[in-house]
């Protein structure tokens, strides 16, 4: 296990309090943010890159999905 995998554990950690927060506090932004570090830490966990490596692999992800909520929603409608 490399320093990397380390970090993203942590971050997958931090993630993880930070949903909580959020749900104590009842705020919908942190929850999301909460959610976006646990999978940060999880891609940087199982690749063993680099933490700015790992963003940018996060933030292809979430640019190429950007409608996925929107469109599950949807098609559950029909």
């Amino acid at each position: 296990m490399n320093r990397d995998q380390v970090y993203g554990l942590c971050m997958q950690m931090r993630g993880r309090l930070r949903q909580g927060w959020g749900t104590v506090a009842s705020d919908p932004r942190e929850i999301a943010a909460g959610t976006r570090d646990q999978l940060w830490g999880k891609i940087q966990q199982r690749r063993g890159i680099s933490q700015r490596e790992s963003e940018l692999q996060l933030e292809d992800f979430m640019s190429r999905n950007r409608n996925w909520w929107d469109l599950s929603r949807r098609h559950r409608a029909r």
